[in-house]
């Protein structure tokens, strides 16, 4: 699946749909609002008449109950002043007003109209029931008189016109925020991925780049670490090839130098001897057993140069790394009896594509090594195990592990850290190994002694197999 097509997908619509859909719902809104203020105005022209309406209305009825009530044609309703305490409260206030008469609304929303007049000590009352009540008539009318001052107090072409730019501003700086954040979210991998390029291409090889993120930007960043890793690797090895390779020009110099002259030497001094039969013979033969030892010491340095300085041709093949080593510890195991060899193999059977007699080299030296760093009595392990789509072998001892100098000068071939060593017993099987495509690094010691790792090419997709041959 294509997530970041989908992502710039999920980004145009978000950019164009959601603020078209804002645009839209506030101009509906505001069409709505200035619909609704348009009625104001009618309600405002409605209740003016209204009033004007019922105010005629009242007038015209008052005038009629005052006629009717004069003609005779309404029989009145006669209060006692002897007995005001008992009359209405409307007929109370009236009279203590001391008018001569009196209209009022009366019922329970004002549908009857009522007529006082003052007599000598009595009070007359006409009724007459109204078809509409007045006192929910002028409530209507107030309210809708209340509605229309209130809209009138605000300055709506000024408020619409503030309201449609604000919102529109705010929906717009909205999605600009949001592409804003989105675009960065995008661009950031991106230029790390640039910046990493630059210093790569720069030489820093080290450069690492952090990504969380699992779609196709995040795996071209992981691709990226994995190059800058396999590029870092390649250089260091490089460079460890091209150091061998200058001490290899040295070792094939010296061993033609120092062979020429070896061999007369010896010859020589063991002519000498030979020929001498006089007391001092005792004398000369021990100081020729001492030149010849160191002779044949000064021989065997010699070969150990001319073994490093041999480029072998290379025949890779899928090996049974199991076998191989299970066949080296039993090799050695004869020589060091006093070694208690231990094995942990995997149980899948690993295979590698290697050189074959180079793979038995490394085997034995590093066996060899971890046997002589352990001594009487002391263990070593031999583990095989696959990871990272490599097939490793591990040698660990129970000797005295490495010092900080050692390690720093591990694979060099100058220094020797064991009695008669050569320094170049490692250096040959690190070469033998890169030759192979692979490597040797020490690693932590499960025994407390030192460890090595050799880390050959996975063969378990090979057809061929070493019990083939």
């Amino acid at each position: 699946m294509n997530r970041l097509r989908n992502k710039l997908i999920v980004i145009f619509l978000a950019a164009t749909v959601v603020p078209w859909a804002a645009t839209l719902w506030i101009a509906t809104s505001l069409l709505d609002r200035s619909l609704r203020y348009r009625s104001t105005r009618e309600l405002d022209e409605i209740s003016h008449s209204l009033e004007k309406t019922g105010r005629e209305f009242y007038q015209q009825a008052c005038q009629d109950l005052k006629a009717a009530a004069l003609a005779g044609r309404i029989t009145p309703q006669q209060y006692s002043e002897h007995n005001r305490d008992g009359w209405p409260e409307p007929l109370r206030n009236f009279w203590s007003s001391g008018d001569g008469e009196r209209f009022m609304l009366g019922g329970n929303d004002g549908n009857r109209l009522d007529y006082f007049v003052r007599r000598p000590a009595e009070a007359l009352v006409y009724e007459r029931p109204l078809p509409i009540g007045m006192n929910q008539l002028s409530e209507q009318i107030r309210s809708a008189r209340e509605l229309v001052n209130k809209e009138r107090s605000r300055d709506l072409r000024r408020g619409f016109i503030g309201a449609w730019v604000l919102l529109a501003s705010l929906v717009w700086l909205g999605s600009l925020v949001i592409l804003a954040l989105l675009a960065h979210h995008l661009s950031r991998p991106i230029q790390q991925l640039t910046v990493g390029l630059s210093e790569l291409a720069g030489g820093n090889f080290g450069v690492r780049l952090k990504s969380r993120r699992e779609d196709e930007i995040g795996r071209a960043l992981e691709a990226f670490n994995h190059t800058a890793e396999q590029l870092e690797q390649n250089r260091d090895r490089l460079i460890y090839l091209t150091q061998l390779a200058s001490w290899e020009t040295l070792a094939r110099k010296m061993a033609h130098e120092v062979k020429n002259s070896l061999t007369p030497i010896r010859l020589t001094v063991e002519e000498m001897v030979a020929r001498n039969n006089g007391a001092e013979r005792g004398f000369l033969e021990q100081a020729a057993q001492i030149v010849v030892e160191e002779v044949e010491s000064l021989e065997r340095r010699v070969r150990a140069f001319s073994q490093f300085s041999a480029e072998p041709p290379i025949r890779p093949r899928v090996l049974d790394l199991n076998t191989l080593v299970e066949d080296r510890v039993a090799f050695l195991k004869t020589g060091h009896p006093e070694i208690n060899y231990r094995l942990r193999l995997e149980q899948t059977g690993p295979h590698a594509v290697a050189d074959e007699d180079l793979v038995k080299g490394i085997l034995v030296n590093l066996l060899e090594n971890a046997a002589q760093a352990a001594g009487s009595g002391g263990n070593v392990l031999a583990v095989t195990q696959v990871s990272n789509g490599k097939v490793n072998v591990e040698i660990h001892d129970s000797g005295p592990g490495l010092s900080e100098q050692a390690r720093r000068t591990l694979f060099q071939p100058t220094i020797s850290f064991k009695k008669n060593g050569m320094g170049l017993g490692l250096s040959i099987a690190r070469r033998s190994a890169l030759l192979s495509g692979g490597d040797i690094v020490a690693v932590p010691g499960e025994l407390g002694g030192a460890a090595f790792r050799l880390v050959l090419p996975n063969g378990s997709n090979g057809v061929q197999k070493s019990s083939d041959r």
